[in-house]
């Protein structure tokens, strides 16, 4: 028999569209023996994965935990050490709130072989398919990328920090405290700052809806939007516009190929 070596590679699935996947990441999946991947991947990525991998779903939303993370880490290295390579399979990329880091620091202290894939993270991926640059010269010069949920289950003391600023503001795993982002950026006095939220972003299943600080509450309510979703903050919401005018009369099946930014006027 050939000797088992206990191997971990965190790989990043992207945004959700199958075709954001980087080609490392998509040799992992191939050369994996056990496949632990999340609620957010879009799982025809799973028909990379060899016929013998075992495939288990430890997938987490919100109000919904078939695993906690504590047990996430023991099955990596429990299936690491007893059936060889493990691919850790993450929405966007590992590292951005991904608990990626976490995961590796845990089985290197079996010993065991550890490796990432970076993938196409959410923050700019969704809200680029939208139109949306986070930066662009005479509207923001930086951006800041926030949880909007703490570990403790508080909005992130950093969102009050940028709501101070001039850069554009990507919130995650935000939507159940919008009204207190809301507020946030009212204390500021910027009422007519452009939002826009993104739910299922670079899917079939996108929803999006835009308006300002002191609307976007019930733009949530009229479109019916939820999570998973983006909330992007600032002057670059605006460049969406012109996609938006354009979208109603293009199917979802073309708008994924749409024309540069440059050619839509």
């Amino acid at each position: 028999m050939a000797k088992i070596v206990p191997k971990l590679t965190v790989v990043g699935a992207g945004p959700g569209d199958v075709d954001l996947i980087t080609l490392k990441a998509i040799k992992a999946i191939e050369s994996a023996d056990v496949i632990l991947y999340d609620a957010l991947i879009n799982e025809e990525l799973l028909k990379y994965a060899s016929k013998h991998a075992e495939l288990i779903f430890v997938g987490k939303r919100k109000g919904c935990y078939r695993f906690q993370q504590d047990q996430i880490n023991e099955l990596i290295v429990s299936r690491a050490l007893s059936h060889g390579h493990v691919v850790r399979l993450k929405g966007g990329d590992p590292f951005i709130f991904g608990r990626g880091a976490e995961e590796i620091d845990y089985a290197r202290q079996f010993k065991i072989e550890t490796y990432v894939v970076p993938g196409i993270t959410s923050a700019i991926a969704v809200p680029a398919y939208r139109g949306i640059p986070l930066t662009k010269r005479g509207a923001s010069e930086s951006f800041w990328v926030i949880t909007g949920t703490t570990k403790a289950h508080k909005l992130s003391k950093d969102v009050a920090l940028a709501a101070k600023s001039t850069a554009t503001v990507v919130i995650l795993m935000g939507m159940g405290k919008l009204n207190e982002i809301v507020e946030v950026f009212k204390r500021e006095n910027k009422h007519s700052m452009a939002v826009a939220i993104i739910q299922d972003g670079t899917t079939n299943n996108e929803k999006f809806g835009i308006g300002t600080i002191s609307t976007i509450a019930k733009v949530v309510e009229d479109e019916e939007l939820s999570s998973p979703a983006i909330i992007v903050i600032g002057d670059v919401v605006k460049e969406s516009v012109a996609l938006s005018s354009i979208k109603e009369n293009i199917k979802q099946e073309s708008f994924n190929s749409l024309l540069p930014l440059g050619e839509l006027g």
